[in-house]
This record gives C-alpha cells, sequence and structure tokens, in this order.
C-alpha cells in the first residue's frame, strides 16, 4: 500500500542500532516522538485494516518466495564471505528531508559493498487528521524490507523478500502498532541469518582446503601427465625411425630382387645374342667373299671414272673461261643499255623540247544529243583534212559596204595539234603519252585543260560519270602509263615510289578533296620546300602513298565526289573550283647510285562564263566572278611571259601561284584548249583560241631533270 506521510514527519527518529557484540545483535529502540498518541478506537479500525490487507498480499508473495526458492542462507549477505568477519549494523534515519546515507558492512570478506538496515516511524496527526506509521528494515543485500501504512489510523507493517521466514515469526502475528515485538521477531530472524551465515563460513573453510588440496592433486598429476606424455613422444619417435629402417631395408631388398631379375634377365638374352652372332659371323663371311668380288669390280670401275672426271674437269675449266667471257659481255651489254637509256632519255627530251615546252592541243567536242535541235551543223567550225594542226572558226556578218551584203569572216589557228569532235580518248592520250614519260625520266610535267563552261574539259581530264575503259580521261590513263613503265624500269635497276595528292581552289581558297570532312579552322598555304628549292607544296594538305594504280583510282573517286559542282543555265553540271591532282615520283638506281624526282600535275580549270548566259545569282555569282578572275590572272601571267617582262605576276592568284614551276620554271607543260560546238558559243570559243594562241608563242627556259 501506498505510504501518505504526514506534514508533521519532518522530525528525525532513531528506529533501531543493531551491533554485533561477539556474535549477538542487541536491539536498541529509541522512541524520541513528542506527537500525541492515537486513540483505542483509531487503533483498533487501524489493526483490523492491516490484517485485511495481509490476508489479501499474503498468499501473493508466499507464491513468489515459493517460486524463487532462495534458502535462507543466501538472505544472510549480498556480498561473499571467505571467512569469519566482524559485521556491524546501523540504522538510517528516513525523513522529508531525505534519507541519511547507510553504513557499510566491515570485514574481511565484505569487499567494501554497502549493507543498510532503516527504519522510519511516523506519528499520527494530532487534532483528527490522517497519519501513518511505516516501519521499513532493508537488509545488506535487499532480502528484508517492509513498508506499508495507512491513511486514517496509525498503523505499522512489515514486508519481507526472503525465501524464508522462521516458523516462531509466521505464526504469531503481532499488530501494527506493536514496534516492540515486531523489532524482537526481526531480530531473531537476524539472529537465525548469521547462525546460517556462520556456519556457510566453516562449510566455505573446508571447502577452500578441500580445493588446495585438489589443485595439490591436479599438479602432480599434470606434471606425471607431462612426462607420461614426454616419454610417450620418444616412443613414437623411436618407433619412426623403427618403421624408416624397415621400410629401407623392404625397399632394398626390393632392390636386390629386381637386380638379379634384370641380370637373369640380360643373361638370357645375352646367350640369345650370342647365337644369332654366330650366325652373323657365317653370314658375314659368306658376305665377305662377295664384297671381295664387288670391289675388284669397283676399282676397274673407278680407274676408268677417273680417266672420265680429268676429261670432266678439262671441261670444266673451259666452261668457267666462258662464263667469265659472258658475264663481261653482259657487262658491257648493260653499259651499252644505260648508255642507249641516257641516249634515249636525251632524245626524247630533245624532240619534246622541240615541240616545245608549252605545248597546245585543241579539242572541240562532240553535239550532246539535246543539242541536236538547237545546232544541226557544225558549218562555224572548219578542220583541215590533211592538217591535223590547223583549225578554223567562220561567221556570217554583214558587210560594212553594204546592208544587204554578208560577208564570211574566218579566223584561223594553228597549234600542235588539233582534235575534232570524232577523236576518241585513247588518240587523244597517244599523243601526250610521251610527255607522261619524261615524269619518269625526273622531268617535272604539267597538263591543264582550259575552256568556257561546258566545253569537255572534265571530260578530256576524268572522263564521264560512268566511266569505262574506252572513255577513261587524261589522268587514270597517265597514271596507268605511270605505273606500267616504272614496272618495265625495274628490271633496269630502278625502283620507283609514288605519293599522290588532290586538292581544289575554290573561291580562291584550297581545299583537300582527300578529306571527306576537313577539320575546322584548317589552313592551307602555298609554300616553298626550303629556301634552295623551287618546289612547292601545300601545308596540312594529306598526301598518300601509292603503289598500284588501283589505289589512285581510288583516290579520283573520292576527289570527284567531293568536288564543288553545280547546276547553272549554261551547263546542268558545272565545275565551280579548278582542281590539280599530283603525283610526286621518286626513282632510285641503287647499283648506279641514281636517283630523280619529279611531279605528274594535271589540272582541270573551271569554266569562264558569261553572266548573261549563265544566269548565276548568289553563291553562283560568287563562284562566277571568283572562277573569272583567277583565269585572267592567268592571262597576266601568259602576257607577260609573252612580253618576257622582269615581273611575273604569279601571286595575283592562288591558281597562278600553285602553277608558277609548271608555267615558267623546271617543267614541261601541255594545255588542252576546249571548244563548244555551239553556234550560240561562237564568241567565248574564240575567246579561248586567241588566250590558246597566246600561250602557244611564249617561250620559256628549258626544262632540267632532277637527277642526282
Amino acid at each position: 500500500m501506498e505510504n501518505i506521510r504526514s506534514p508533521l514527519m519532518d522530525r528525525k527518529l532513531n528506529v533501531f542500532e543493531a551491533v554485533d557484540q561477539g556474535r549477538k545483535v542487541v536491539p536498541q529502540l529509541q522512541l524520541q516522538s513528542r506527537l500525541p498518541q492515537p486513540s483505542a478506537k483509531k487503533v483498533k479500525r487501524s489493526l483490523e485494516e492491516e490484517r485485511a490487507d495481509q490476508n489479501d498480499s499474503m498468499p501473493a508473495i508466499a507464491k513468489k518466495l515459493r517460486s524463487n526458492d532462495v534458502p535462507p542462507a543466501s538472505v544472510a549477505s549480498s556480498s561473499h564471505v571467505l571467512g569469519r568477519s566482524k559485521v556491524s549494523v546501523k540504522a538510517g534515519v528516513r525523513s522529508q528531508y531525505g534519507v541519511r546515507p547507510a553504513n557499510t558492512v566491515t570485514g574481511p570478506g565484505a569487499k567494501g559493498r554497502p549493507m543498510a538496515s532503516t527504519a522510519t516511524v511516523a506519528g499520527g496527526p494530532s487534532r483528527g487528521r490522517s497519519s501513518a506509521r511505516v516501519l521499513q528494515v532493508t537488509n545488506c543485500g535487499g532480502f528484508l524490507a517492509g513498508e506499508s501504512g495507512a491513511t486514517k489510523k496509525p498503523t505499522a507493517s512489515v514486508s519481507t523478500t526472503s525465501s524464508t521466514v522462521p516458523k516462531s515469526a509466521a505464526a504469531k502475528k503481532r499488530p501494527v502498532w506493536d514496534l516492540k515485538g515486531r523489532l524482537g521477531d526481526m531480530e531473531a530472524t537476524m539472529s537465525g541469518y548469521l547462525n546460517r551465515l556462520q556456519s556457510l563460513e566453516v562449510h566455505n573453510t573446508e571447502l577452500q582446503e578441500n580445493i588446495d588440496v585438489k589443485e595439490k592433486q591436479t599438479s602432480a598429476a599434470s606434471s606425471q601427465i607431462k612426462e607420461l606424455e614426454s616419454d610417450l613422444q620418444k616412443v613414437k619417435m623411436q618407433l619412426k625411425r623403427t618403421q624408416s629402417e624397415l621400410q629401407e631395408c623392404q625397399d632394398e631388398n626390393s632392390t636386390i630382387k629386381r637386380a638379379k631379375e634384370r641380370c637373369e634377365s640380360d643373361m638370357e638374352c645375352a646367350r640369345v645374342q650370342v647365337r644369332e652372332l654366330g650366325k652373323l659371323v657365317s653370314e658375314l663371311q659368306a658376305t665377305k667373299l662377295t664384297l671381295t668380288t664387288i670391289v675388284d669390280t669397283n676399282e676397274c670401275k673407278l680407274k676408268a671414272n677417273r680417266a672420265e672426271l680429268a676429261d670432266k674437269s678439262q671441261c670444266v675449266e673451259e666452261l668457267q673461261a666462258l662464263v667469265t667471257s659472258l658475264r663481261e659481255d653482259i657487262a658491257e651489254k648493260e653499259e651499252e643499255l644505260h648508255r642507249k637509256e641516257v641516249e634515249r632519255r636525251w632524245l626524247h627530251n630533245l624532240v619534246q623540247e622541240l615541240k616545245g615546252n608549252i605545248r597546245v592541243f585543241c579539242r572541240v567536242r562532240p553535239l550532246l544529243d539535246s543539242e541536236t535541235d538547237k545546232c544541226k551543223d557544225m558549218s562555224h567550225v572548219q578542220f583541215t583534212t590533211n592538217d591535223k594542226k590547223a583549225i578554223v572558226l567562220a561567221k556570217m556578218e554583214e558587210s560594212r559596204t553594204g546592208r544587204d551584203r554578208k560577208v564570211e569572216l574566218k579566223y584561223d589557228f594553228s597549234f600542235d595539234h588539233v582534235f575534232n569532235p570524232k577523236a576518241r580518248q585513247v588518240e587523244v592520250f597517244e599523243e601526250i603519252a610521251q610527255l607522261v614519260q619524261s615524269a619518269l625520266d625526273g622531268y617535272n610535267v604539267c597538263i591543264f585543260a582550259y575552256g568556257q563552261t561546258g566545253s569537255g574539259k572534265t571530260y578530256t581530264m576524268e572522263g564521264p560519270d560512268d566511266i569505262t575503259t574506252e572513255t577513261n580521261g587524261m589522268i587514270p590513263r597517265a597514271v596507268n602509263q605511270i605505273f606500267l613503265s616504272a614496272a618495265k624500269m625495274e628490271s633496269m635497276g630502278w625502283t620507283f615510289n609514288f605519293t599522290a595528292n588532290f586538292l581544289e581552289i575554290y573561291n580562291e581558297s584550297l581545299r583537300d578533296l582527300l578529306v571527306t570532312k576537313p577539320e575546322k579552322n584548317t589552313e592551307y598555304e602555298i609554300k616553298l620546300v626550303s629556301s634552295t628549292s623551287e618546289q612547292l607544296h601545300v601545308t596540312n594538305l594529306k598526301y598518300v602513298p601509292v603503289s598500284t594504280e588501283a589505289e589512285v583510282h581510288k583516290l579520283l573517286t573520292v576527289a570527284k565526289a567531293n568536288r564543288s559542282v553545280a547546276k547553272t543555265a549554261a551547263n546542268d553540271r558545272s565545275s565551280r573550283s579548278h582542281s590539280v591532282f599530283q603525283l610526286q615520283i621518286h626513282g632510285k638506281h641503287a647499283q648506279r647510285e641514281l636517283q630523280c624526282t619529279s611531279i605528274l600535275s594535271l589540272v582541270d580549270l573551271a569554266g569562264s562564263e558569261r553572266l548573261d548566259k549563265s544566269q548565276s545569282k548568289g553563291d553562283r555569282l560568287r563562284e562566277a566572278q571568283a572562277i573569272n578572275t583567277s583565269l585572267s590572272c592567268l592571262g597576266h601571267v601568259i602576257t607577260s611571259l609573252s612580253n618576257k617582262d622582269s615581273h611575273i605576276p604569279y601571286r595575283n592568284s592562288k591558281l597562278t601561284y600553285l602553277l608558277q614551276s609548271s608555267l615558267g620554271g623546271n617543267s614541261k607543260t601541255l594545255m588542252f584548249v576546249n571548244i563548244s560546238p555551239l553556234d550560240e558559243n561562237f564568241s567565248e570559243s574564240l575567246n579561248s583560241l586567241r588566250f590558246a594562241s597566246k600561250v602557244n608563242e611564249c617561250i620559256i627556259g628549258t626544262a632540267q631533270a632532277n637527277r642526282k
């Protein structure tokens, strides 16, 4: 039950003090309260309520004590006691100011653990107020404690957590207000616990002595076990050595047995061999007789072979002398062949020089199927049957003397060769094949096509879109001849390496046609290879080593797909840029330590056009202006070369700067001037022929072979 403290419980009450005096606990109770005593009626009513509460709580407490099953001996102390000790129990006092700290149990076996017992008595209130008297006793381990309270009359209750209660105390129940009697019962219970503790200490001492004896016995047994284990280990080692020796003896015995068996087998084999050798000796004796006969026969043959060998040796000496003579003849023939090759090159170069270092071929393309309605005949373009170098442009114009009279005006032109519309690609290439051969001889060669838009320049240089063997242009045919001639010259000791590049000049800017997706901000500049050389090269341009004509044809296909082409009113497929294909040739004759380098340049110029006919606008207009400007710069360069001016304006255009070495330097140059057969293009054709005539009259220095 919950204790209800009185507001007057502020005075300290010393309930009891237990002092251990020679194993006798003397209880001392000093009641010092000055509160008024309760009346008999209130005490009686409090006793009745206390009995009812005890009757209700005792069965549950007894059941709990039985379930814990704690022996009385364990209630004596919460600390482990190993010997006799002097125990003192002191009382603590509870008040509204708190609980005074309990004294601790002292003694050898107590280990300094606290042991406290407290009691609190509260007097009932005067003037009719409720009061409670509570007695609480707590042992050192918390095994004995009692606390109860009453709300109206002063009562006292004792509760314990010990598992066993003495029968004398359980049989006689004291009233709550009988504090002295209840304290005597508690002292009796405490005395029983102390006796039990004493007996346990004695028992503990005996157990400790038994433990010492057992430990000594255990130590002796451990020593004996170690000695036995050591002896056992020695015996095991001895057993292992004995087993090892036994195994060695068994192995040795097995070895001896096997050796004996081998010896017996060898003896039997020896007997068999002796018998076989006896038979062999007999056979050898018979063979000896046969061999003796054969040796005699071979000696006779050897004498005959020696005589024959002497004859053969004389014949070999004669053949060796013949081989030496033939080698000398071969060396002389090779030297003569080299002289002939040098002479051939000189004569070939002489012929090319006599033809002119700048030659001009004129080619008139045939009418297309779509142009037959516009131009039924080609009377304005006339060819001479016996002269393949002349071409005449004729046109009917009104006479200046009368309006009704018309006169025919003729313009005669003469070039190195003129091809009529029926000329095939192979016939055209036959005329330039010797010039292409000069590239393998170490001369720079440049072939370019010039003319108005739609005059057949791209067809002449590259061929049509659906190209065949018959319609191959000058570029693929020149490449094929270069590789065929190089293969023939390999038998003479020459080896060649080839490097190709392909670019276009579009709106005065250089583009690499071998790069499908060029990088941004890539600049191409025309520069000299070195300060001591006049050879030009383009920075950041892709140079591809090639070894067969098939590889070059693949590059031509890629370049053709990347070239700038557009449709105009004058031409459905008009080239909007100048394309330049270059094949660098490096030859080497290791035996004679000769080297030659050259560049074969094949150029397809964009066609000149009149803006009123092409009707170019926007980008097409800018392209036409750039094309006409570069061709005008080319005309100025040709004019300066013809006039032998001191300054040649090569740098006015990227085209003339790139063709500088071909136009006025160390190079053999050929120009195709392409003419349209349409009458409506008469003026453009006339201008193209006049420009070609000016080029044909131009005289430049003699080309020199690049040899070392």
